[in-house]
């Protein structure tokens, strides 16, 4: 084919520009990393770093400085990453292409072909633009990065009329995949951002990443502390100079008190907490790329799921043997050595069934895939399982390997049987005869066998196996096998058919039908899912009955149907969300339905996870709440998309990492009651004492130690709480909740309260029984400290009391109340700790009244908590 000349391809690269990718506007780093402090708590922070550096406080000032650059820099490498995903798609495009100018061909930079050029394609090569098939001779191409299918797609050529580059089109090539087999010659129809590539690459500069909902509820809860930090420094301000106090002294206690209402480590709390669940995360098998996304996975209402291997294995296995007019069912999946034939449930040497045996053979022989394992092989001779532990290693098409294992499990070996009966002659599989065949030695002469579509080799068979005798194949025989191909297929199973040719007789063997099975751990996980009333939803871009099929199998239809990309595309926006709750399966999609739904659930309030591997699901990926790649068979650019990647492609690690979620997020509630119950009990305690015209009840070093005491390591040690047992048995949180839901404010008000409460009467108490005012100062820091750290404990559970509380699955947090013992121990009897935060040693019955003021709050509210809920069971 002559092809263009070099002065035609100069004008059309002009006039349609370069055959590349679009190239997204780059932001500089630094800008980029300036932006992370535009947050209304990032900004508080920063004022208390100063106010904290003016009182002389450098300690404080550095540890809050160090937690906004923590959180800038987390911030900072997401937005990065996201930068470099568009870039990793570029690189997916071939280098250079073959191609036919000025009437010879000649190699050139992809990036200058054009519409019209015709190019050539051989085995091993990446496909470097969308191009209409003219010639093919046994391609086979890997289409996967752009469907998600590994199953090698046949091609051949087409009409030279048909020039659309839609999707699943036999006589088109696109851009980015790889030849696995034959040549072909082709005329290319789109370049750039027209290829399927292309489109795909625009459609992720038009994502925009959002707030994740915890981030949103952080940046409304800094708004209300900046706003509370204010009205509580211009209160005690006003309040102490009314009274005739130093303006300068109520200034500096105004600010003090201030900085006591700030939560700082609550944003440290967060990361850490965050880290940690990302660090159990990982051991599990998910690895997380953006911090915030650990705690959006746990209100995950929607789970749109690829098939392959994240439902099912993503190894072909068979399952279904019919041979010499007996059914064998097959045990095992995947590469797994173990398995056995069995029918009716028992288990069968196929060296006592002639058919089976031959069946197996030329599944073995008739083939170009290799299986071979490391450890030695026990003898398999007149058995009817293996029971090897461990897997096959591999290479070649998956539908011959599966027909490999499944000889093995039958102890047939593809090595020995070529020793015995080496190969002279191979016709590969062709996709217009749709068959293959292999020509083997057989004693003195040789023998044929064929496997191929059940339409393609019946012709071919006058004869078939029966009891170990060859027979006629008649037609009414040859009818009933076309019944049990159709039987097969409707279970979801690809069929071949099997025969042999010796002398002039082509002998019928049987069938084996195989499919790619679900992983026994989706089902589980998908059930898990059910009960915590989070969707779980098959987008795919297999087909229809093969996707309800394995939906059924996994248990994932539930009385839902299953919508075709092509139904999706008859729908109006309107029409799909009226209907989209009818539907847990989408087949024969593309990357633009795919983010559609995405965007579809998300309109109707949804916080959905997408999961997928290949190039074509990176759009919906990065739209999605969370978005999850595979680690083992995922591209580059599917997991710089993704928050997650999942190093094992299963379901049930996402599932896993469900149930994290809500525990950091569980988590994050209790130690924001917490923080917040104690800094309110902090600022009532110097607010009413002025109010009530006391003597200023806590000095600001006090209240820096109590500070140091309550928010650091016991708010930490909050965040270590394990999942806890109905974690996954409630619906997911709606994401409009507020933070303060299921009445959480009211508790965090009436703890704080009561905790400024407590230490007010402390205080005057001491105070009234003719202690000094360094002695009720004291006391008073003993009961907001103590009284804090019992809080603690009941910020464990929002259902359980102090009496019911699981002490012993979270000793990290006993471990840090005791070390905040130690300090407040320290304070008080360590001579020089006691000249800096202005302690006294306290007399026994001093000791006593602070611990009673700590203790009586906590143990009256479990009391009533405890009697309360027994009375709620009674009346259920």
């Amino acid at each position: 084919m002559p092809g263009l000349t070099s002065k035609q391809a100069q004008e059309r690269l002009r006039r349609d520009g370069e055959n590349e990718l679009a190239a997204a506007a780059k932001l500089h780093p630094l800008r980029m990393f300036l932006g992370q402090f535009r947050d209304v708590m990032v900004m508080i922070l920063l004022a208390a770093t100063v106010v904290s550096a003016f009182l002389g406080e450098l300690t404080d000032a550095v540890t809050i400085i160090l937690i906004v650059l923590l959180n800038a820099i987390l911030g900072f490498l997401q937005e990065f990453r996201t930068e470099q995903t568009l870039e990793s798609l570029r690189n997916l495009t071939a280098p250079t292409a073959a191609v036919c100018r000025d009437g010879k061909w000649q190699t050139i930079p992809a990036r200058e072909l054009v519409c019209g050029d015709v190019i050539r394609l051989e085995a091993g090569d990446n496909v470097p633009a969308d191009a209409a098939l003219t010639s093919a001779a046994g391609l086979a191409v890997n289409e996967s990065i752009l469907t998600g299918e590994s199953e090698a797609v046949s091609k051949q050529a087409g009409s030279p009329e048909d020039t659309r580059n839609d999707l699943h089109k036999k006589n088109i090539v696109y851009a980015g995949t790889a030849i696995l087999r034959g040549s072909a010659e082709a005329t290319v129809i789109a370049t750039g951002t027209r290829t399927q590539m292309g489109q795909i690459s625009t459609m992720l500069q038009d994502v925009q990443q959002e707030m994740t909902p915890l981030q949103k509820r952080l940046a409304g809860l800094g708004k209300v502390v900046a706003l509370l930090c204010l009205g509580v420094c211009a209160a005690v301000f006003l309040a102490g100079v009314l009274r005739g106090e130093p303006v300068f002294d109520m200034l500096m206690t105004g600010i003090t008190i201030a900085i006591a209402a700030i939560p700082e480590g609550l944003p440290a709390t967060v990361t850490i907490a965050l880290a940690l669940a990302v660090s159990r995360m990982m051991k599990r098998g998910a690895l997380v790329n953006r911090l915030h996304s650990v705690e959006t996975l746990g209100c995950a209402s929607v789970i749109c799921s690829d098939k392959t291997g994240t439902i099912t294995e993503n190894r072909m296995t068979v399952t279904h043997v019919i041979a010499g007019g007996e059914e064998f069912s097959v045990t095992g999946t995947g590469l797994q050595m173990a398995g056995a034939i069995l029918q009716e449930g028992h288990g069968v040497n196929p060296a006592s069934k002639p058919a089976l045996r031959e069946l197996f053979t030329c599944g073995a022989l008739c083939s170009t895939a290799e299986i071979h394992s490391e450890a030695p092989q026990k003898s398999q001779r007149n058995r009817s399982a293996r029971t090897d532990r461990g897997t096959w290693s591999v290479t070649g098409d998956p539908t011959e390997v599966a027909l490999l294992v499944a000889a093995e499990k039958g102890g047939i070996s593809r090595k020995q049987l070529l020793r015995a009966h080496p190969v002279q002659r191979m016709e590969p599989f062709d996709s217009e005869t749709r068959r293959m065949s292999v020509t083997v030695s057989d004693g003195a002469g040789t023998c044929t066998y064929w496997k191929g579509a059940a339409d393609c080799i019946l012709p071919l068979c006058g004869f078939q196996m029966e009891g170990g005798r060859v027979v006629p194949l008649t037609e009414p025989e040859k009818a009933v096998i076309r019944r049990q191909v159709l039987t097969l297929s409707d279970q979801a199973l690809r069929v071949l058919a099997f025969a042999k040719q010796d002398g002039s007789a082509c002998i019928y063997l049987g069938l084996a039908g195989m499919l790619d099975p679900p992983r026994e751990a989706a089902r589980t996980a998908i059930r898990t899912c059910a009960r915590a009333q989070i969707r779980t939803v098959m987008i795919t871009g297999d087909h229809k009955n093969t996707a309800t099929a394995i939906a059924k199998q996994a248990g994932l239809l539930r009385g839902k149907k299953a919508m075709t990309g092509e139904e999706l595309d008859a729908l109006t926006d309107a029409q799909l969300d009226a209907c989209l709750d009818q539907y847990a399966v989408f087949a024969r999609v593309n990357p633009a339905h795919k983010l559609r739904l995405v965007r579809a659930y998300r309109r109707r309030g949804e916080i959905v996870a997408m999961t997928g591997d290949g190039v074509n699901d990176a759009p919906a990926i990065k739209e999605a709440d969370v978005g999850v790649a595979m680690g083992q068979s995922g591209t580059d650019v599917a997991r710089q998309a993704a928050d997650v990647v999942l190093t094992d492609d299963n379901l049930a690690t996402l599932v896993d990492a469900v149930e994290q979620g809500r525990c950091v997020y569980a988590n994050i509630r209790k130690f924001v009651r917490y923080l917040l119950s104690c800094n309110i009990g902090e600022v009532l305690t110097m607010f009413l004492g002025i109010l009530m015209g006391m003597p200023v009840v806590l000095l600001p070093t006090q209240l820096l130690l109590v500070n140091l005491v309550t928010d650091g390591l016991p708010a930490i040690a909050l965040g270590l709480e394990p999942p806890e047992p109905e974690a996954m048995q409630k619906p997911p949180r709606k994401p409009d909740e507020s933070f303060f839901s299921d009445g959480l404010m009211g508790r965090i008000f009436f703890r704080g309260i009561l905790i400024g409460i407590g230490t007010l009467g402390s205080f005057s108490v001491v105070a009234s029984m003719g202690g000094t005012l360094e002695a009720a100062r004291t006391a008073a820091l003993c009961t907001l400290i103590l009284s804090q750290l019992v809080h603690v404990f009941e910020c464990k559970s929002e259902q359980r009391t102090l009496f019911s509380m699981r002490y012993g699955n979270n000793l990290w947090l006993v471990g840090a109340v005791l070390v905040s013992l130690a300090v407040l121990a320290a304070a008080i009897y360590v001579p020089m700790l006691r000249v800096i935060f202005s302690t006294v040693l306290l007399t026994g019955q001093q000791l006593g009244i602070a611990a009673g003021f700590s203790l009586a709050v906590p143990l009256c509210s479990s009391i009533f908590g405890l009697f309360s809920g027994k009375r709620k069971k009674r009346d259920c």
